[in-house]
């Protein structure tokens, strides 16, 4: 057994500091130019990443919703079938015993032929809900892209102008 005198007081958890903004004022005007193109290309390849991270969030978050749904339709499909044929079969003979006096064949073709109608009537839905539920898209994430987009257009624009301004009021300083 070791010796409780030998052993090192456990070490608390290190929490990572966040990096501190610097502080407005003549400091921050100081910096070099090089300064801050870094930390525009530091901030923008961040944001960027940022944009990625919540359209992969966005479109797993609806691929999981249409699988789920995609699922329990399945198996909703699979016992209403059951459920038809069983339904069906007891009309085809309901139909050869009351209407065909006791052919049978005459019933099933009907009943094949009403199949046929619910079966194009299903595929018609089927195929305006897959056109309605078009590829998931992460509109959201689209949306503050171009939201980011003109907001960096319009600083460039704003930096560009200061920038003229300066070079021509100072002198090229």
């Amino acid at each position: 057994m070791p010796d409780p005198s030998q052993t090192s007081p456990p070490t608390p958890p290190v929490t990572p500091v966040p990096p501190q903004a610097p502080a407005p004022g003549p400091a921050a005007d100081k910096r070099a130019l090089s300064d801050l193109v870094i930390d525009v290309s530091q901030g923008t390849s961040s944001l960027i990443r940022e944009e990625f991270e919540l359209a992969k969030a966005e479109v797993t978050e609806k691929v999981g919703k249409l699988l789920r749904g995609s699922v329990v339709g399945i198996a909703a499909g699979a016992f209403a079938f059951l459920a038809l044929i069983l339904v069906m079969e007891g009309i085809a003979w309901l139909l050869n015993e009351e209407v065909f006096d006791g052919k049978t064949w005459p019933g099933f073709f009907i009943e094949a032929a009403v199949f046929l109608l619910i079966a194009a009537a299903a595929g018609y839905v089927a195929y305006r809900a897959v056109k309605a539920g078009a590829p998931p898209i992460p509109e959201q994430a689209i949306e503050e892209a171009k939201l980011t987009k003109t907001m960096f257009e319009s600083e460039a624009g704003n930096l560009a102008e200061d920038v003229e301004t300066s070079v021509v009021k100072g002198g090229g300083k």
